[in-house]
């Protein structure tokens, strides 16, 4: 797979540093998450796909037939592209780790890269995901260090779904931290505490 497979930003990093890979939330791109990474991973190299699909004009990483109802066809194949993606930047860039953070949309296409091909990822941060379905896993996520952030009232990715991913993960012997608050579908500033402090093992030096 290509380097160029998707539509893509970049920030440079330490040679031989690590790198992360941002996925943004439905109807952002592939700017939305370069400040994030600036501040939580400072130093590293980061790459940040544009999602394929277009959903009534809102850019995202597979489809869905409805709110929180995934095409779970299409979802197999777009994982599978995207991770060629990430394998060929990898492989140029040879890292000292690979990162993955995901919103939203974003956080579920890194999940199911993580549920495809545990290897790929050193670490994820999943931020308000929503895994409708019971992963099965191409591999082993025993100590795959793994945080997921979530509103307590989010009516996208409700709190019992967010439990519920968590049960699947500690079953299958993943290091998860689990960072909630009290709001929605939106980012607070708690949980960017919370992922700063969970990504200090990969800052560049």
């Amino acid at each position: 797979m290509s380097q160029d497979s998707y539509i893509h930003a970049t920030l440079p990093g330490t040679p031989g540093g690590p790198l992360a890979f941002l996925f943004h939330g439905t109807g952002g791109d592939e700017n939305q998450l370069l400040g994030l990474a600036l501040d939580l991973l400072p130093g590293s190299a980061a790459v940040a796909p544009r999602g394929d699909v277009s959903e009534y004009g809102a850019a995202r990483f597979f489809r869905r037939t409805g709110e929180g109802v995934y095409d779970m066809d299409d979802l197999a194949v777009r994982t599978v592209k995207m991770a060629g993606f990430v394998r060929a930047h990898v492989e140029a860039a040879k890292p000292s780790s690979v990162i993955g953070l995901g919103f939203s949309n974003g956080a579920n296409i890194l999940a199911s890269l993580v549920f495809a091909e545990p290897k790929l990822f050193d670490a994820a941060v999943l931020m308000h995901p929503l895994i409708p379905f019971e992963p099965e896993v191409e591999g082993d996520l025993a100590g795959k260090r793994i945080l997921i952030t979530a509103g307590r009232h989010d009516p996208i990715c409700p709190p019992n779904m967010t439990s519920r991913l968590e049960s699947y993960l500690r079953a299958l012997k993943a290091d998860v931290t689990v960072e909630w608050h009290e709001g929605g579908h939106e980012m607070r500033q708690n949980e960017l505490v919370a992922a700063r402090n969970f990504l200090t093992p990969y800052r560049a030096a």
